[in-house]
């Protein structure tokens, strides 16, 4: 195992704070269904504002972190997350709601290329390591920020979302007054590439990134719509309550922060695309029982895999995209590190309007039919050559 630049548990720390908001609004959503009276389509739609304008501003930004970078982005987008999930809480109508949702999408979005670029930079050859270690601080937040929530909304009282914000901002302060001395390390190591003595200069390879589309889009499908769904199909199809709900979400993203970790270490060892592939081929199958399970220890165990198929690939992805754009690494990152966990909830929507139609099992077929496409598209992707 290599080691890391220690710089990168900090930004990990900031992927942590911005994620347990993201991870908070689909917990919440039995919340507004109960008392906004809000349809599977009207929560969905919750989910489609917030991640729509992070999946639409995240390659803005990692363009923009190309030409010019800007690390204040980091810690202002962990005060931008943390002040939305607490204005959820003061919120009195579904379009205040609505708003809200739309703040922490744009915090998520100013966020994730800067940080992620960053990474890039002092990460050396332990690239997928590093992402990596980064990523768990992300799914560590989709793993707590459901639990936090849930027990602010079902137990303490809807207006203790006040917690998100105050916590947030802290951790903003902590960002912002350590940022210098990061940056003096990336100065470092960016003077270390421009002498040429670690890194080749590579052009982009924009057919491979154009593929590698499919299985951002599949994997994203997975995240996004399981952070979405489970808790209503828990209550719904297995009769489980709000809190089970909400404890599947934190099997998931508790597996998950583990699977990422390692998914970054074999990558590194075996190979990105064939990382890629296996977790893919894991995918198809889980969903496929997942959606029809109707018991809930049996739909709870199938947890396990479905992290596996979610979380392993997410590293190799993001990295696969920075080495396939090697001179726009940022707006690779933006697409990948954004979009892999954004740009399904699009679908939500549509998923929930499907449910409403012809039953939520009948509408959660999506899973293993993105999974499908995602396989077959990690088997058209070129392996990068080693450093």
């Amino acid at each position: 195992m290599k080691s890391i630049n220690p710089s990168v548990y900090l930004f990990s720390l900031g992927h942590l704070s911005v994620d347990w908001c993201q991870g908070a609004i689909p917990a919440l959503l039995p919340y507004f269904i109960r008392h906004y009276g809000l349809s599977y389509q009207a929560a969905g739609t919750l989910i489609f504002a917030n991640v729509l304008i992070a999946s639409v501003l995240q390659p803005l930004f990692g363009y923009y972190s190309d030409r010019i970078s800007r690390p204040w982005f980091i810690p202002m987008g962990t005060l931008c997350c943390g002040t939305a999930v607490t204005l959820m809480g003061f919120c009195s109508s579904y379009a205040a709601v609505f708003m809200a949702a739309l703040l922490s999408g744009i915090g998520s979005a100013i966020f994730h290329p800067e940080a992620a670029l960053m990474v890039n930079r002092i990460a050396a050859k332990a690239k997928g390591q590093a992402l990596g270690t980064f990523s768990v601080g992300g799914n560590a937040g989709f793993a707590i920020g459901p639990v936090v929530a849930g027990f602010c909304a079902y137990k303490l009282g809807i207006h203790s979302l006040l917690l998100f914000g105050v916590i947030n901002a802290v951790l903003a302060a902590i960002l912002f007054a350590r940022m210098p001395a990061v940056l003096t390390k990336v100065s470092h190591y960016r003077g270390h590439e421009e002498d040429g003595s670690s890194v080749k200069t590579r052009e982009n390879n924009w057919k491979a990134f154009g593929i590698l589309f499919f299985p951002i889009f599949a994997r994203s499908i997975g995240f996004t719509l399981s952070n979405t769904f489970i808790p209503i199909y828990w209550m719904a199809m297995l009769g489980a309550t709000a809190t089970q709900g909400t404890t599947a979400l934190t099997i998931l993203f508790t597996m998950g922060a583990f699977v990422t970790y390692t998914g970054g270490l074999l990558a590194d060892r075996f190979g990105y695309v064939k990382i890629i592939r296996a977790a893919f081929f894991c995918m198809v199958p889980t969903y496929i029982f997942l959606t029809h399970s109707t018991d809930l220890w049996m739909a709870t165990a199938l947890l396990f895999p479905a992290a596996l198929s979610i979380f392993l690939p997410y590293s190799p992805i993001v990295v696969l995209g920075q080495t396939y754009l090697a001179k726009n690494a940022g707006f690779a990152s933006g697409v990948t590190l954004g979009l892999s966990t954004t740009i399904g909830g699009i679908f939500a929507p549509i998923v929930g309007w499907a449910a409403d139609q012809w039953g939520l099992v009948t509408a959660l077929q999506i899973f293993w039919i993105a999974g499908i496409a995602g396989l077959i598209a990690a088997f058209m992707l070129p392996e990068p050559e080693k450093e």
